[in-house]
C-alpha cells in the first residue's frame, strides 16, 4: 500500500486538499458570522467568528492556493438533496458549523507534521466553535421566540380556578389555540405544586403542537421543568438579571408594569415584553386600582418592546384600548370564562386586525 505523503511541497494532492478545506472553513465561518451580524444583531457572537476567519486566512499559504485546480476536481459542484432542506436560519447555522468543524478536522489530520501552526490553529478553532455554536443556537432560539412574540396579538392568561370538571382548562386553551391565539401564559395562584406541574406540562405540549409560545407566570422552576418559552414576572418577583441567569439567554422574560417608570426600568433591564395595566377594574386583580386608558397612551409613546394591555379587557372594551394605542392585549376571563372560547378568541382577534 502506498504511504501517504504529508508535505504540500512534495505532494500537490495534499496541498489541494488543505486549500479546499481552508476555503470551506472560512466560507462556513462567514455564513455564520453574517447571520450573527445581520440576523441576530449580536456583536459579541460576531467577534470570535471574524477572528477565527482571519486567523485561518493568514495561514492560507500560497503553496496551498497555487495547488488549486477546480477544473480537475471530480467532485466540484457536487450537491446533495439535504442542502435543499435547509429552510430556516437554524438549519443553515448548524450545517455551516458542521462544515467548518469537518474541514478543520481534515486540516488537522493532514498538517500535523508539515504545518504544525496551521494544525494547532485548526484544532483550537474547532474546539472553540463547538461551544460557540451552542451560544449561537441559543440566540437563534431567543430570536425566533422574539419574532413570535412580536407577531402575537393576544396573550391568553389561564384561570384554572374555573376548571370545575378537570378538563375545562385544557379545552378552553385548545379552543383558543385552534382559533388563532399564539401566546399562552399559565397562571395558578392556588393549588399544589404537583397540580401546577401537571397542568403546565399539558399546556406546554398543547402549545408546542400548535407552534404557539408558552409562558409560565412567576415560577422559573416550573418553566424550566416543562421547557416553557419563558416566564412572566411581577414587580415583586425576582430581579431581571437573576431570572436571566437561571433561565439562560434563549428564553423570554416578561414583566408586569403599572406606571411609566416601571416600564422604562423593565426595558432598561432587558425585558422581552411588558404587561401594561390594569387598564380597567378586574376580578383577577381586585386589590389593584385600574390605571386607565391614559396609562395605555403613555406606554404607547414610551415602549420599544412588545407590550400587552391587560385588565378587564373584553370585546366590549377592546375598541377603547385600541384607540388608546394598544395593538396587543392580555386577557383572562374574556376567553377562559366564556362558554364559547373559540368564538370569544376569534372576536378579539378580529378586533385587533
Amino acid at each position: 500500500m502506498e504511504s501517504m505523503p504529508v508535505a504540500p511541497s512534495t505532494d500537490p494532492r495534499v496541498a489541494r486538499l488543505i486549500d479546499a478545506n481552508l476555503d470551506r472553513a472560512r466560507e462556513g465561518l462567514r455564513v455564520i458570522e453574517d447571520w450573527c451580524r445581520f440576523g441576530l444583531d449580536r456583536h459579541d457572537l460576531v467577534v470570535p467568528l471574524k477572528d477565527w476567519r482571519q486567523q485561518l486566512g493568514q495561514l492560507h499559504d500560497d503553496a496551498y492556493r497555487q495547488a488549486r485546480s477546480t477544473a480537475t476536481d471530480t467532485a466540484a459542484g457536487l450537491g446533495h438533496p439535504a442542502q435543499n432542506s435547509r429552510t430556516n436560519s437554524v438549519a443553515i447555522v448548524k450545517a455551516n458549523a458542521s462544515r467548518v468543524q469537518e474541514a478543520l478536522r481534515v486540516i488537522e489530520e493532514f498538517t500535523r507534521t508539515a504545518d504544525a501552526v496551521l494544525a494547532q490553529t485548526a484544532a483550537e478553532v474547532r474546539y472553540s466553535l463547538y461551544d460557540h455554536e451552542v451560544r449561537i443556537l441559543e440566540a437563534c432560539g431567543h430570536n425566533r421566540r422574539k419574532q413570535q412574540l412580536e407577531d402575537a396579538k393576544i396573550c391568553l392568561i389561564t384561570d384554572p380556578s374555573t376548571d370545575d370538571d378537570g378538563g375545562r382548562l385544557v379545552r378552553h386553551v385548545n379552543a383558543a389555540l385552534d382559533s388563532g391565539v399564539t401566546l399562552v401564559q399559565y397562571r395558578r395562584k392556588h393549588g399544589s405544586d404537583g397540580l401546577r406541574l401537571q397542568e403546565a406540562k399539558q399546556l406546554a405540549e398543547l402549545c408546542q403542537s400548535h407552534r404557539a409560545l408558552f409562558i409560565v407566570n412567576d415560577r422559573i422552576d416550573l418553566a424550566l421543568l416543562v421547557n416553557a418559552d419563558g416566564v412572566h414576572l411581577g414587580q415583586e418577583d425576582l430581579p431581571h438579571n437573576e431570572a436571566r441567569r437561571l433561565l439562560g439567554s434563549e428564553k423570554l422574560i416578561g414583566r408586569s408594569t403599572h406606571a411609566l417608570g416601571q416600564l422604562q426600568e423593565a426595558q432598561q433591564e432587558g425585558a422581552d415584553y411588558a404587561g401594561v395595566g390594569p387598564v380597567f377594574a378586574t376580578a383577577t386583580k381586585a386589590d389593584r386600582q385600574p390605571a386607565g386608558l391614559n396609562w395605555v397612551k403613555e406606554a404607547c409613546a414610551a415602549a420599544h418592546i412588545p407590550w400587552f394591555a391587560i385588565g378587564g379587557i373584553t370585546a366590549t372594551t377592546l375598541p377603547q384600548v385600541r384607540e388608546a394605542g394598544a395593538s396587543r392585549v392580555a386577557v383572562v376571563s374574556a376567553i377562559m370564562a366564556s362558554d364559547d372560547p373559540a368564538l370569544a378568541s376569534r372576536q378579539l382577534l378580529d378586533l385587533l386586525l
